[in-house]
């Protein structure tokens, strides 16, 4: 059973990560060259797909990491030290995911819904912030842990 659980977090770490290494890397420099409707209305049809997806993972993420914690390391007091940063970035992750979610999200469809293109901008900005933090972290999260791992601390 802890094979599934390290498998299914895996996959959905893969998933938001290699989703926002996609979006920042190769997607956002690309787009860059649309006018400014097309361009948004680009990025409000990929948020619209892609969010569902980073919700998805981040429940199959907290489920599969507790059950690890409590099922495979008896609970917080044994958990190696890569396992207690991969928790708290984890949590990092979720809460900006979060922020990003219910606070600029919800204004950056509105103004690409009005066709307001200078205020969904601004909010794409914002939201790129939040992509950028949550991509260092999570490739960060990646290879601390995939370090720690290798040498048993």
């Amino acid at each position: 059973m802890n094979a599934i659980a390290i498998a299914v977090h895996l996959v959905a770490a893969v998933i938001w990560v290699g989703g926002l290494f996609f979006a920042y890397v190769i997607l956002r420099p690309t787009a860059v060259a649309l006018e400014p409707g097309p361009r948004l209305t680009l990025w409000a049809g990929i948020f619209k797909r892609f969010f569902p997806w980073v919700w998805m993972a981040i429940v199959l993420i907290m489920l599969s990491g507790y059950w690890l914690i409590f099922g495979w390391f008896d609970g917080f007091s044994t958990l190696p030290k890569h396992v207690h940063m991969m928790h708290l970035l984890g949590w990092v992750m979720t809460l900006l995911f979060i922020y990003l979610y219910y606070r600029i999200y919800p204004h950056f469809v509105a103004a690409v819904n009005g066709q307001d293109w200078p205020t969904a901008g601004r909010h794409l900005n914002r939201i790129r912030h939040i992509v950028l933090l949550n991509l260092v972290l999570g490739m960060t999260l990646l290879v601390l842990v995939a370090a720690w791992q290798r040498v048993g601390t």
